[in-house]
């Protein structure tokens, strides 16, 4: 392609700037013979990807790095990376790229079902998956998440995430061959890999660490350091603390380096610094190599960090969502297969950003956690009343047309109660004392709680304390199963159904944590490894019980109600069109204290759930479902719904209906 072809081609676009377009002729100009091994078509592909992309790139990265006399230069050097990612892409890569290209809704399809595990406990190493395959498709697994891939640090590493090597599988677990070997063979199975890329932070062993602990000028900017406190002191003043229990503060003094360094959460991991458009380029290189080994979806670790700015909270800046639009651009012109999806826990007006809003609108993020809907849960299964859920979900911004949330009811980390204290007295409750109530709750310091938790982070200061359990230890199995109590052990599988129901039915991505379709409990002995012992969050990590999986099938045993009771949800799901992402979860306030409901506004026809939250039978005015036209309900979960001779709705205890009509 020549400059002044391409010029035209981005001239296209509707707002492309005349800014967007010199800069589009200048790298294409600078590919030179980048290209030139390729077939015609392909070549012809990636340019036609780039200039239909380029202007997002460009808005993505000239707020953050425009203003640098070596912007024009970073340009061209980020598109010839790309470019050189895309002519090394394998053949079966780009067959994908090329398949999603045509249906680039792929990911919000109701067929969607993730399952999330460390692979350690799950298989012991990459290799050991294979051997499960069929466990997965069993489960309707299409998208798995592994964990712990990336090389991290010896000893503590914060469950993997403070990465020694962004280029290089973790040799406790395999090699990157392993790792390319296991993609390709889950790929022909229908099933897409998704990895960690942390991107606010690297390990202190990590070889750019080193050499800025070594006086390398070029690493040292790699990083946020300090001669003296007078800055970090300055930033401390508005800053949280993440780990105030083992971690407090947000700086470290290196004495080897002689300086203090940014660290947001543990000593051993350094805060990145990304206004220095060299980890820009560092990052986009590592996404490639892992996307050319067979990653198809990236999970943007702690995102919400990325950026710094004092007299803020360094949280959820304008920049980072820049940034992440930049590199949602790179993906979508080398390697259009790949999805990123955004860790940002944080409040409902901030994680609407991840998706993209205003001129951003949908670029910046696929998939992101719907951590509201988590928490919302647990507080309503609780208190057994549903008015703050119904309230703070209701108030969450609509979201672009195609993204997806990823739904879920825990994960490998903690369990914060980020509840708004608007939310929360508009509900009429003390915003203060509900939070405390639920950590009470799920940590067994309530009379009546059927839950059986750990506290994670105790803020004396501020009396916050995060949760630990898992599943099923939190909804009362593990506590009814000690006890022998079998009314007690069947109510804990319905709430573990419920919430199984809940993400399948909201819309997006449901994230199915490994042994929670089996009622896996807390590991009891989770702190007798060293490495382990001061991070309570591996409470809730144990390592899978391949004998109790093994009686999934049999429908007596408390494992094989809970397979067979989610496998049921998930075919259900699949059978329900009104499931794909792209179409908005409109929460129903219908004035009941303990069901929440909500509809789904389909061209097929309306959709409306019902979940009851509490242990008692709950009734609901059928005149809820006739304001969303449906006449005659049809219940795609079967068994109901069970109508009264008085118009209402009968929902059992934690009772689930999906109803069509």
């Amino acid at each position: 392609m020549t400059p002044e072809r391409g010029r035209d081609r981005l001239s296209g676009a509707r707002t492309a700037s005349p800014e967007a377009r010199a800069h589009h002729a200048r790298v294409v100009a600078a590919l030179g013979d980048t290209l030139a091994t390729l077939p015609v078509t392909e070549r012809h592909l990636f340019e036609a990807r780039l200039a239909r992309r380029f202007e997002d790139l460009f808005d993505g990265l000239e707020p953050v790095y425009g203003q640098r006399p070596d912007f024009a230069g970073f340009l061209e050097r980020l598109v010839t990376t790309l470019a050189r990612g895309w002519v090394v892409r394998p053949d079966a890569s780009k067959a994908l790229d090329m398949e999603r290209d045509l249906a680039p809704d792929w990911f919000q399809h109701e067929s969607m079902l993730g399952y999330v595990f460390y692979v350690e406990r799950f298989a012991g190493s990459l290799a050991g998956v294979h051997e499960h395959f069929d466990y997965l498709d069993e489960i309707g697994a299409t998208y798995v998440h592994l964990m712990k891939v990336m090389h991290a640090r010896d000893g503590e590493n914060d469950g993997g995430y403070a990465i020694v090597d962004y280029r290089s599988v973790d040799p406790s677990i395999g090699s990157d061959a392993d790792l390319e070997r296991l993609c390709t063979a889950l790929r022909e199975r229908g099933t897409s890999v998704c990895v960690d890329l942390v991107l606010n932070h690297c390990a202190r062993e990590h070889p750019w660490a080193e050499a800025a602990r070594d006086g390398d000028a070029h690493y040292l900017d790699y990083f946020h350091t300090f001669t003296d406190r007078t800055r970090p002191d300055a930033y401390e003043r508005t800053l949280p603390e993440v780990f105030p229990d083992f971690a407090p503060g947000n700086f470290t003094h290196d004495e080897r380096m002689g300086r203090w360094v940014w660290t947001t959460f543990n000593t051993w991991q350094w805060d990145l610094n990304w206004s220095n458009p060299e980890v820009f380029l560092e990052i986009v290189e590592v996404m490639l190599a892992l996307a050319n080994l067979g990653v198809e979806v990236f999970r943007l670790d702690a995102v919400a960090f990325m950026w710094k700015r004092v007299g803020t909270d360094s949280q959820n800046q304008e920049e980072v969502y820049d940034l992440l639009q930049a590199l949602r651009a790179c993906s979508r012109i080398a390697t259009p297969a790949v999805v990123h999806k955004a860790e940002a826990i944080v409040s409902p007006d901030d994680l609407i950003r991840y998706f993209g809003i205003g001129r951003r609108h949908g670029k910046v993020s696929n998939v992101a956690y719907h951590n509201s809907l988590m928490v919302q849960f647990w507080s309503a299964l609780a208190s057994r009343d549903t008015r703050l859920m119904t309230r703070a979900l209701g108030e969450f911004p609509k979201t672009p047309n195609n993204i997806a949330w990823g739904t879920y009811i825990r994960c490998h980390d903690d369990i914060g109660w980020a509840i708004a204290d608007d939310d929360a007295t508009a509900a009429g409750l003390d915003p203060f004392a509900h939070r405390s109530f639920l950590s009470d709750y799920y940590t067994g310091n309530f009379a009546a709680s059927f839950a059986r938790g750990g506290v994670f982070q105790h803020n004396p200061a501020t009396d916050d304390r995060r949760v630990n359990g898992t599943f099923a230890s939190l909804a009362g199995l593990e506590l009814a199963r000690e006890s022998g109590d079998g009314q007690a052990v069947d109510l804990a599988i319905e709430r573990i159904l419920l919430g199984h129901a809940l993400i399948a039915g909201f819309g997006g991505i449901p994230l199915i944590y490994m042994g929670d379709e089996i009622g896996l409990a807390n590991d009891p002995s989770w702190a007798d490894d060293p490495e382990h012992a001061s991070d309570s969050r591996w409470l809730h990590r144990p390592a899978m019980d391949w004998a109790a999986a093994a009686r999934r099938n049999d429908p007596s045993s408390i494992e094989g109600r809970l397979f067979a009771g989610l496998v049921h949800i998930v075919r259900a799901r699949r059978a329900t069109p009104q499931l794909h992402a792209a179409h908005d979860t409109a929460v129903l306030d219908t004035g009941h204290p303990h069901v929440f409901a909500h509809a789904r506004r389909h061209p097929l026809g309306p959709f409306v759930a019902l979940y009851n939250l509490t242990e008692g039978a709950q009734w609901l005015r059928r005149d809820v479902l006739r304001a969303e036209r449906i006449e005659q309900p049809l219940d795609r979960l079967g068994g109901g719904p069970r109508l009264t001779a008085d118009d209402h709705v009968e929902l059992p205890p934690y009772g689930r209906v999906w109803l069509t009509g």
